[in-house]
C-alpha cells in the first residue's frame, strides 16, 4: 500500500532532479556569456542534486513521523483494545500529543508489535539521518549506512505496506 503523500514527494523528487538536469545542460550546451566552465557546471549540477535527494529524504521522513503520530493520536481517540493502543493510552493520560517518537512510540511499536522491530529498527536509524538534517547537518553523523531519498521512499513503502497504522478516520 502506498501513501499519498510519499507519492506525491517521489514525484517531485523526479521532476526537480530532471528540471535540474536540463537546465545546467542548456547552460552548458547554450553559447552564452555564462562564466563557469563544463567541469563548474557539472561539480554544481552534483551538488544541487544532492540537495534536492537530501530534502526529499527528509520530507518522506516528517511524514513518516507524522504517520506515526497520527496513529498514536487515533488509536487514543477511538479507544482501540489491542495491546499497542492500551499502551498508549497510558501514555496519552500523562503527555497527551508531547509525545516522543523514538522512545516512546517506537519503544512500544517494537514491544507491542514484534514483527515490527526490525523496521523499527530501521526507523530509528534513519531518524538519526533525519535529525542530523534538521539541526544544520553540523558534523558528521556516525549512521552506519548511506541515506538517500530512494532508501527513505523504499523504507516508507515498507512501513505503510507491513504496520498497521491508523488514520484520524
Amino acid at each position: 500500500m502506498s501513501d499519498a503523500a510519499i507519492v506525491e514527494i517521489a514525484e517531485y523528487q523526479k521532476d526537480v532532479e530532471s528540471a535540474l538536469k536540463h537546465y545546467f545542460g542548456q547552460i552548458t550546451n547554450a553559447a552564452t556569456t555564462d562564466p563557469r566552465t563544463r567541469a563548474e557546471n557539472d561539480i554544481l549540477l552534483t551538488a544541487r542534486l544532492v540537495e534536492t535527494n537530501e530534502r526529499s529524504a527528509f520530507f518522506v521522513l516528517a511524514r513518516l513521523e507524522a504517520a506515526f503520530r497520527i496513529d498514536y493520536e487515533a488509536r487514543c481517540r477511538m479507544k482501540m483494545k489491542d495491546n499497542l493502543s492500551r499502551a498508549f493510552r497510558k501514555i496519552w493520560k500523562s503527555q497527551e500529543l508531547r509525545v516522543r517518537l523514538d522512545e516512546d512510540l517506537f519503544e512500544l511499536w517494537r514491544a507491542h508489535i514484534p514483527t515490527s522491530s526490525p523496521l523499527i529498527s530501521e526507523l530509528r536509524s534513519a531518524f538519526r539521518f533525519r535529525n542530523w538534517l534538521a539541526h544544520g547537518r553540523s558534523g558528521k553523523p556516525k549512521l552506519g549506512r548511506k541515506y538517500d531519498f530512494n532508501y527513505t521512499f523504499d523504507l516508507a513503502e515498507a512501513v505503510f505496506s507491513s504496520l498497521p497504522l491508523r488514520s484520524r478516520d
